[in-house]
């Protein structure tokens, strides 16, 4: 069997492949680039729009970024980082917008307020001292507070229609929010990649072996599924990319970073709406808090979509409990996940999240009526026959080993690299697809970093984004200069 060289292989044709390669591209189009796909077309899984909540996330609805100490107070530290990053990914895009790569940014990408919800005094109490302390930082200055029925009956009319006077609720805004069809974006990006020189696209083709070579170079090999075809590459770098599959993958690395790792899968569904005459009435994105016991992925929210030039309304997710690592995976994903390195780091997160498991099993058996009744809580005019449900993607949260031996649950996304740099994985779920271009210069800095440190490098990454190298949590007037050009030309402003 010949043996292809290449300089990158990347595994997975999701957005943070896509991301990661179009940076490639941008730093150095001499680059020999191949994207290798199990499914038949790109941006399939996670990355695709029923798949994931499309919410941009910013930190400006999701409390979960928030959370309450011990004293009342709240936390903004996380809600912070995740803004500034997603500020990178709107940098990004903007350049490509504006090289024309991307298309008409209306097609992936629109203005959609990013609204809190909250009711009862313990809510209230929470939301209002989230914003004052939120409000103090350049990055939510715009973030505005109401507890008047009057001011929601503008900002979400089918939340307060009907509701109760009586109740007391509150609500924060931040108008330039925004709605990603991350499938849309993410196939454009390919699109525009498969147009270059020295970039490949293979579909219907799993990996079926990794191994590092003597060199430090690594044989990947694939297998097309139609024609039964086999290719062996010989890649310089691989980023595994593979949302839930990317897990797996790195254990068959075998690198030294992998051990401890294991991976906890929740499946997800939404309420959908696509009834003209009631999506309509509500364009926004409105989240509340999430149950006791539920995983953050599980805010519910209500949630304006476009997705493929489409809009409707999206409820949800209720999750469930799933051993699929993937939405076309094998029930046997997570069995075959198991290591000797991480059975005692999963054994101790099963021991410790049984309120979790518990959590999980209970939404898979709720009926159409029980989900409706919780959508209620936002819409309270909702009625049972204009609402279908609709599987949304996998989700599989990081276990970790922790220095006792044990294992801790994460509710984030990691970058695991080889010391070496030849090999990178992402593992994780939200914030996910929002900050993909943060996460990719992650990646970079950590395995290229010889050629990062060159003028070269880092002029043409000062270009694709613009606040690189500083901080946009600790620079104001960086921050005003770069937003304002991002809600210009990605017309979110």
């Amino acid at each position: 069997m010949a043996v292809r060289k290449a300089d990158v292989v990347l595994v997975g044709g999701g957005v943070m492949s896509a991301t990661l390669g179009m940076m490639l591209r941008q730093l150095d189009p001499s680059l020999n680039i191949v994207m290798v796909e199990r499914l038949d077309h790109v941006a399939h899984e996670s990355t695709d729009g029923w798949n994931n909540a499309g919410t941009g996330h910013a930190g400006y609805c999701e409390l979960n970024y928030t959370p309450e100490t011990d004293d009342g107070d709240v936390t903004i530290d996380r809600a912070l980082k995740i803004n500034a990053q997603f500020e990178v990914s709107l940098q990004f895009w903007s350049y490509l917008v504006e090289q024309g790569i991307l298309p008409e940014p209306t097609q992936f990408i629109n203005r959609t307020p990013h609204q809190s919800f909250v009711w009862g005094e313990d809510g209230v109490a929470f939301l209002k001292r989230r914003w004052e302390r939120l409000k103090e930082h350049h990055l939510f200055q715009e973030m505005e507070y109401t507890e008047n029925l009057d001011d929601l009956e503008e900002w979400m009319p089918l939340v307060v229609n009907h509701r109760d006077r009586s109740e007391k609720v509150a609500a924060t805004r931040i108008k330039h929010g925004a709605d990603v069809d991350f499938g849309s974006l993410t196939r454009n990006m390919v699109q525009w990649l498969e147009t270059q020189p020295n970039f490949e696209l293979m579909l219907s083709s799993p990996v079926t072996y990794l191994d590092q070579n003597s060199d430090g170079s690594w044989e990947v090999r694939v297998k097309n599924q139609k024609s039964g075809e086999s290719t062996t590459f010989e890649a310089g770098f691989v980023f595994l990319g593979a949302g839930g599959g990317a897990l797996p993958l790195l254990q068959k690395s075998g690198i030294d970073e992998a051990r401890g790792y294991g991976g906890f899968p929740v499946s997800g569904q939404w309420l959908v709406c696509q009834k003209p005459e009631i999506v309509k009435q509500h364009h926004s994105k409105v989240y509340g808090k999430a149950p006791i016991g539920a995983p953050p992925m599980s805010v519910p929210h209500l949630d304006t979509r476009i997705i493929n030039g489409e809009p409707a309304l999206l409820f949800g997710p209720f999750a469930g409990f799933t051993t699929r690592f993937l939405k076309q995976g094998s029930i046997f994903d997570l069995f075959g996940s198991v290591r000797a390195n991480n059975l005692l780091p999963m054994l101790s997160v099963s021991r410790h999240n049984m309120d979790l498991t518990r959590y999980l099993i209970g939404e898979v058996f709720q009926s159409h009526k029980d989900r409706v009744d919780a959508l209620r809580n936002f819409f309270p005019d909702a009625r049972e026959e204009d609402w279908t449900l609709k599987m949304a993607g996998q989700r599989v949260q990081i276990i970790k080993q922790n220095p006792e031996g044990g294992g801790k649950l994460e509710f984030g996304t990691e970058i695991v690299a080889a010391k070496d740099g030849s090999l990178a994985a992402l593992l994780g779920a939200s914030p996910g697809a929002s900050t993909a271009a943060n996460a990719m210069l992650d990646v970079i800095e950590r395995c290229f970093g010889d050629k990062i440190k060159t003028p070269d490098w880092q002029s043409r990454m000062k270009e694709l984004v613009p606040s690189y190298g500083d901080s946009l949590v600790d620079n104001e007037e960086l921050l005003n200069t770069v937003r304002a050009r991002t809600l210009s030309t990605l017309k979110l402003g």
